[in-house]
């Protein structure tokens, strides 16, 4: 930050559903990061150099209200609140006001913060972006800066606890995973093995999932955000599910594609071990110092590579392709990785070289009109100064460790 500046972070909105009823409310993933209150009606409030050091750090909440909690449940109190921010200054949301304006007044520049993910494509006007418009609206005098921009290189980077947390929601989402390894059978259905994972993850004290899971039998599969989870899982057809647990905050993202029968046919495990050759040579590449964009590159040549070796594509194909739309794309459409943390999706940079403690996704996939199929097989990677640290290691992912855990 900028000297004489403050920085505003303001929690997300508790978004209506219909009537009178409101969808469940997920904080704003910087304030949360900030200070770990998951509370609606937050803020925080950074000002470095306030010149009473009390006030350099500040935590708002809702006033707790009795008749309020006989509704809706409890409310942080104060020393609550300071065990879980390690902020000792807390001030209560309608007090706010009186106490702002001064501190506006001694600061030069105001950070505030937005929602730079890539990948955002809501055109609704959140919560972040009106207190944006009200400040420039109240103070228009200001310079004014992105608090998003520092965050996207702070949160890109793990500590060990934030990784030691993230292992949690990945163990059980591996514990989650071998259990359905024992339940999936011709004619369960998509959505039985859907509240399984979510029986599962609740019963090991996870908050819930990460995202919606994708349970996609058959050709389903090559819907890559396939969410319908209504269709009959049969015979012969293999099933890939995308799930993840979410504790503590942070989020698991595992994919595996499994027989439905117990029993990869003879082309199914072909495919199957092409994918994870790729998986596995992603894996090998991901290390500091490259680029996504590059190592997306790498990977697209391994699978051009691939894709010849197990007769998806001529060598006319890729002698005359497209450099922009290269032959392989036809069969693997989507990214390689993508940052992982609080958001599934999380914040980070795709141009810049990968630095030591981010965390990656590691999903190829192969996804075949002509033969109604669809593979991918998905871990999730801490990056090191030495390279990167499985942290789905354990999980069973090779065609005999699938089949053997499905026929016991």
């Amino acid at each position: 930050m900028e000297k004489q500046s403050i920085a505003i972070f303001v929690s997300n909105d508790e978004v209506p559903v219909n009537g009178d009823a409101i969808y469940p409310f997920k904080q704003n993933s910087d304030l949360f990061w900030l200070s770990g209150i998951t509370q609606e009606d937050s803020m925080v409030i950074l000002f470095p150099d306030n010149p009473d050091p009390k006030f350099r750090e500040v935590l708002v909440l809702v006033r707790p209200n009795e008749l309020k909690e006989k509704w809706d449940g409890k409310r942080l109190r104060v020393a609550e609140a300071k065990a879980i921010s390690g902020m000792q200054t807390i001030v209560w949301l309608d007090s706010l006001d009186g106490l702002l304006q001064p501190m506006i007044h001694l600061a030069e520049t105001i950070y505030l913060d937005s929602n730079e993910n890539d990948r955002k494509s809501s055109l609704v006007r959140s919560r972040d972006y009106r207190y944006i418009d009200e400040m420039r609206s109240r103070y228009p005098l200001h310079q004014y800066r992105r608090a998003a921009s520092i965050m996207k290189d702070l949160r890109a980077v793990k500590t060990a606890e934030e990784v030691e947390v993230l292992q949690q929601a990945i163990d059980i989402t591996e514990n989650t995973f071998r259990r359905l390894l024992k339940f999936i059978k011709p004619g369960v259905m998509e959505y039985e093995i859907e509240a399984e994972i979510f029986h599962s993850f609740l019963s090991q004290r996870a908050t819930g999932e990460a995202y919606g899971s994708i349970i996609a039998s058959g050709d389903r599969a090559r819907t890559l955000h396939y969410v319908s989870n209504n269709a009959e899982c049969k015979d012969g057809e293999l099933i890939l599910m995308d799930f993840g647990a979410e504790y503590g905050g942070y989020c698991a993202d595992l994919t595996r594609t499994v027989p439905v029968n117990g029993k990869f046919t003879r082309r199914q495990k072909t495919v199957y071990n092409s994918c994870l050759h790729l998986h596995n040579y992603a894996k090998s590449i991901l290390k500091p110092g490259i680029t996504i964009l590059d190592y997306t590159d790498k990977v697209g040549e391994e699978a051009t590579q691939q894709f010849l070796k197990i007769g998806l594509l001529r060598k006319n194909e890729v002698k005359n392709e497209d450099p922009e739309n290269r032959a392989y794309r036809k069969y693997l459409y989507h990214g390689i990785s993508h940052h992982l943390g609080i958001d599934v999706h999380d914040l980070g940079t795709r141009t810049a070289p990968i630095k030591a403690g981010m965390v990656f996704t590691v999903e190829p996939g192969i996804y075949i009109e002509e033969e109604q199929m669809g593979i991918r097989i998905e871990n999730n990677l801490w990056i090191t100064k030495n390279g990167n640290k499985d942290l789905m290691k354990n999980i069973p992912m090779t065609v005999e460790e699938i089949e053997s855990l499905m026929k016991k």
